[in-house]
């Protein structure tokens, strides 16, 4: 399937992931609708280094990954839920029972530290923290990680779903009035202009 390229624009990876199925042009979207689609939105999201995910490509078989999107797509549902039941109020430790899911993902990794060569422009040290790619399962530990920074650090108080007819986009809302109304402007809100505009021609006539 022809995908157009992925769309970032929640403010957050957490978030990102949700908007992975979306309707941005009148026509749905689901970006990991399949192994492939999987492999391609975690290339974009830069989530998975490219090498590794590569090498693990080329070791899985198709079903291997496709499989591996099913359980993506149910993750991601799940998250679904439990940010929309949370949105627009800060969370709190009662919501911490209904993330055993997402803890029993992230209890499968194997992430470490190693010390490496730095960049130019810093040290000539890093510790950069690196993963074991043991399985294709191993494909959704960056995004439960991404997940559980969104649940740890982001206020909940911001996250939002765009105003869009339609449209099922959710961000955080890190504007300084925390005015933000659309996933994109471009898209969304001048969608709403010109039909506002239509309305306003419509009530003169």
């Amino acid at each position: 399937m022809d995908r157009p390229p992925a769309m970032f624009i929640a403010d957050s990876l957490g978030l990102d992931f949700l908007n992975s199925v979306a309707t941005p042009f009148d026509t749905p979207v689901d970006w990991i609708d399949d192994g492939h689609g999987l492999i391609d939105w975690l290339a974009q999201a830069k989530l998975v280094p490219a090498d590794d995910l590569h090498a693990l490509t080329a070791r899985a078989t198709p079903d291997e990954l496709d499989k591996v999107a099913d359980q993506a797509r149910a993750l991601r549902e799940w998250f679904r839920g439990f940010v929309r039941k949370h949105a627009g109020r800060p969370l709190t430790t009662d919501a911490l029972r209904e993330l055993d899911p997402l803890n029993s993902l992230l209890e499968r990794d194997e992430a470490f530290s190693r010390i490496e060569p730095g960049h130019a422009d810093g040290g000539a040290l890093a510790l950069p923290m690196r993963r074991r790619w043991r399985s294709p399962e191993a494909l959704l530990l960056p995004v439960g990680e991404a997940m559980a920074k969104f649940v740890c650090d982001e206020d909940f108080s911001n996250v939002k779903a765009c105003e869009g007819h339609n449209c099922t986009m959710l961000f955080a809302d890190h504007t300084r009035r925390r005015a933000r109304r659309w996933c994109i402007m471009a898209v969304c809100g001048n969608r709403a202009k010109q039909a506002a505009h239509r309305s306003r021609l419509k009530s003169m006539q």
